[in-house]
């Protein structure tokens, strides 16, 4: 059985990435992790990070799931802070963890993002798309969600969801 995890990279737990997420995970099918919530420092040349979260974590991610969904909201036309510097921290899986970096060859990769609207730049999945490539990942697809002014979901939002969700 595929197993499946949405790592939610915003700098708000319970902000509108995560309203999205519960609406995803409305039955409770997928394992959530907050990349808030660790201890993540960022990218290090001399590898002097080694005992931050990022290691363990990703160790725990490779043995348990096959599919990895992200989740963030769109500042400043990209991913959030939080998740840029997981997602620079995948260099350590091909420096110092190489083995461990090569076990996420054949896994599958998808992307969730949440804006202030339904606009959103093509160019802003680029770096899912091409770092699924480079690692060996399956890109599953993607989806740009929203809040209306009264803070709700949409039904054009709820019906993409529910797209998605069959992908992943």
């Amino acid at each position: 059985m595929m197993k499946t995890v949405i790592i939610q990279g915003s700098s708000r737990s319970n902000g509108n990435t995560n309203k999205i997420i519960n609406q995803i995970n409305s039955d409770n099918q997928f394992d959530i992790i907050d990349l808030f919530t660790k201890k993540i420092s960022h990218f290090d040349y001399e590898f002097n990070n080694a005992n931050d979260d990022f290691i363990p974590l990703v160790k725990n991610i490779i043995d348990k799931y096959d599919t990895i969904v992200f989740a963030t909201p769109v500042y400043w036309y990209s991913m959030s802070g939080v998740l840029k510097v997981f997602f620079d921290r995948l260099s350590d899986l091909l420096f110092v963890e190489k083995e461990l970096g090569r076990q996420l060859r054949g896994k599958n990769m998808a992307m969730i993002s949440c804006g202030s609207g339904d606009g959103l730049k093509e160019e802003f999945s680029m770096p899912f798309k091409e770092s699924a490539n480079y690692l060996g990942m399956n890109y599953l697809g993607d989806i740009h969600t929203w809040l209306e002014s009264d803070n709700t979901i949409s039904k054009k939002v709820k019906n993409s969801i529910k797209e998605f969700t069959i992908k992943i």
